[in-house]
């Protein structure tokens, strides 16, 4: 499988849940894909919001494993994770 298939199959999971991320003034981007995980950007409300960590994982992770089941991972670089 090329990566190009495997960049369109998360383009298109992203694409069924971005409706939802901009009714709320937020979006999401993929920034790489570095084998079996895809390193996203919350972008608008979802970058700030207290509620982001739910949204990737809830939301995009889930999306995105639903299209690419290979994918193991999704990390937000600019999700701040409290310890």
């Amino acid at each position: 499988m090329s990566s190009t298939e495997l960049e369109e199959r998360i383009k298109f999971a992203l694409t069924n849940i971005r409706p939802y991320l901009e009714a709320d003034g937020g979006d999401v981007r993929v920034v790489e894909i570095k084998k079996d995980t895809v390193f996203i950007e919350l972008l608008g409300n979802c970058g700030n919001c207290p509620m982001s960590a739910m949204t990737l994982k809830a939301g995009v992770e889930e999306a995105i494993k639903r299209e690419a089941p290979e994918i193991m991972h999704v990390e937000a670089l600019n999700l701040i994770h409290e310890s």
